[in-house]
């Protein structure tokens, strides 16, 4: 008898990390449903590079979902008169204005309705808690909390097998993580990290999710194949 195939959702918003974890998802040998969110982002062009991740990927299938959290407000990611800040390689503990209020919970919760509603049993997501912008949905103890949960709030948890949250990437560098996906052949060339990207996509080059990303694939001695405006 063969290996029973499991299957997986796989949360692609279109930057390297979650093109990564498909990858990362499919050599486990699940079979992947993408999931993606329109939650009125101002680098919404991130979808479009979310599906072609998700066919290149071999996602069996992709749902993209439209949340209205962006109306909750609180951040520069989605509030067009918050302006995205510049990198800098300053240490700070706080937590910078792009952070989206509970962005991971609410996204990780549609995630676990999905796979309870598939058969799924594992969740997938690309949170890293080393080269990151200090959001607290992106930590381990976050990725646990929320496993927790997910198998005393759900039927398949309580009367199923339950339900396990993978963060492949969690204590991964950035050059870490683009070696990694380099060697599972994931097309970077797909993907955008920018907060704050021209209409046309071109990546703005000074935000800090710019910043983190060329850092990386400089430390990873590979070459960036970001298209920036300047």
């Amino acid at each position: 008898m063969g290996v029973e195939t499991k299957t997986a959702v796989v949360l692609v918003s279109g930057g390297l990390d979650s093109a990564t974890v498909l990858a990362i998802a499919r050599e486990a040998g699940h079979q992947c449903i993408a999931l993606s969110f329109d939650y009125g982002q101002r680098h919404r062009i991130e979808l479009d590079a979310a599906r072609q991740v998700a066919e290149q990927g071999g996602a069996i299938d992709h749902s993209v979902l439209t949340l209205p959290i962006g109306e909750l407000g609180g951040s520069a990611l989605t509030d067009l008169n918050l302006d995205v800040p510049e990198a800098t390689e300053a240490a700070s503990d706080e937590i910078p204005v792009t952070y989206v209020p509970a962005r991971n919970t609410i996204f990780l919760s549609m995630a676990l309705g999905l796979a309870e509603t598939t058969g799924a049993t594992d969740i997938f997501i690309g949170a890293n808690a080393v080269d990151y912008s200090g959001y607290p949905d992106c930590r381990p103890v976050f990725i646990d909390a929320f496993e927790r949960l997910a198998n005393v709030a759900t039927r398949a948890g309580v009367e199923g097998d339950g339900f396990h949250i993978h963060a492949p990437l969690i204590d991964l560098s950035k050059a870490e993580i683009i070696q990694r996906g380099v060697e599972l052949s994931v097309d970077y060339a797909l993907t955008i990290s920018c907060y704050n990207p021209s209409p046309e996509g071109l990546a703005c080059g000074v935000c800090d999710s710019c910043y983190l990303r060329a850092k990386g694939f400089e430390e990873a001695g590979i070459t960036d194949p970001t298209l920036y405006r300047t």
